[in-house]
């Protein structure tokens, strides 16, 4: 028992953050254990940026979709150094820095991730300033240009257009030249329009009036992470011809413990289908991981063909990478009472 003990102690350790059970940010469980060895297909990766979004919020309460038992280790992406390959895998890729969304497991300072998940970024960018272009990143260029299609000289809402996945929606659709009109904090008011938007305050009691005295033949496309009755306000506000995407239950089911999430998304997707069959407008539900398992070569084309367009419009310095705040992974519990408590401009950034 000695001897086992003490190789144990010998053993690289990596730290990672555990969520034992539904609980409060203090709740979180910092645990220490020994670095895995990578298996068939898989990459080690030294984790240098992760980051915290609404998904990791929910699942402390148990309420993201498709979320493991507990307890787990939470992070939905994350980038790294490759330290060791296992069997099947280049090892070429040993050195070189990787990006991978991961849905849980980002939270650490070494994880496992199948090499084919893996999609290789420059050196030259600060990690952090990469991690706010993953999840949020892909999920605005994706429904910017494979579901609502804007073209140059549409006009566009965005609402949470401070947050992490609006100031990527709001810089990549000016860049398209798109108009964007984006409902945030007036704190942040200052800072969009610098970016090219027209803020507009997201607790305006005639938010509906001010977008159509700002747009009076309507709008080519809503973003709306929201829920609730918001979807169906966004919608109003559509031009004939346009696209509600919808990315979220923000204000809806996802945050409140006393719904059943399940039926609460059927009646959101029922409602999206039957305002679309009944209007000359769309409304449609965008989902990351859609294709994950019924085309998965598909799936993981697009994801690093989108993930490679947005870092390179990073790299040449088109869209800037929006840093809410950065802390150190022990202190995650903080980061994340940061997030619930301010009202944050970008993608706040776990440094391991």
């Amino acid at each position: 028992m000695e001897s086992h003990s003490s190789s144990r102690d010998a053993m690289p350790m990596l730290t990672q953050v555990v969520l034992p059970e539904i609980t409060e940010p203090e709740g979180l469980v910092l645990e220490k254990r020994a670095v895995p060895v990578p298996g068939s297909g898989e990459a080690l990766v030294e984790v240098l940026a992760t980051g915290i979004s609404f998904a990791e919020r929910a699942m402390l309460r148990g309420r993201y979709p498709g979320q493991p038992k507990f307890p787990f280790v939470p992070g939905y992406d994350l980038v790294g150094q490759v330290a060791q390959v296992g069997p099947g895998v280049d090892a070429d890729l040993i050195g070189r820095r990787v990006a991978a969304v991961t849905k849980t497991g980002g939270w650490t300072t070494h994880a496992l991730v199948k090499s084919r998940d893996l999609v290789r970024v420059p050196d030259d960018i600060d990690p952090a300033a990469v991690e706010t272009v993953l999840v949020n990143g892909i999920t605005a260029f994706q429904m910017l240009n494979r579901k609502a299609k804007v073209k140059a000289g549409q006009t566009v809402l965005i609402h949470g257009a401070s947050g992490g996945v609006g100031t990527t929606l709001v810089q990549l659709a000016r860049h398209s030249g798109v108009r964007v009109i984006g409902t945030a904090s007036s704190a942040h008011h200052e800072a969009l329009q610098a970016m090219g938007a027209e803020p507009i305050d997201y607790q305006d009691p005639d938010l509906t009036g001010t977008v159509r005295r700002l747009a009076p033949e309507g709008i080519n496309a809503v973003f709306d992470h929201l829920g609730g009755t918001s979807f169906r306000r966004s919608f109003d506000l559509l031009a004939p011809g346009g696209t509600l995407v919808a990315y979220g239950q923000g204000a809806g089911a996802q945050l409140d413990d006393t719904n059943n999430q399940v039926l609460a998304f059927t009646a959101m997707f029922a409602k999206l289908a039957l305002w679309s069959l009944t209007t000359k407008r769309r409304a449609l539900f965008y989902n990351f991981w859609a294709g994950k398992h019924t085309r998965p070569k598909g799936f993981r084309r697009d994801l690093s063909r989108d993930l490679g367009e947005v870092i390179a419009l990073l790299s040449d310095g088109t869209i800037t990478a929006q840093i809410a705040a950065r802390f150190p992974l022990a202190d995650v519990a903080d980061a994340m009472e940061f997030v619930a408590t301010q009202s944050v401009r970008g993608k706040v950034v776990l440094e391991p």
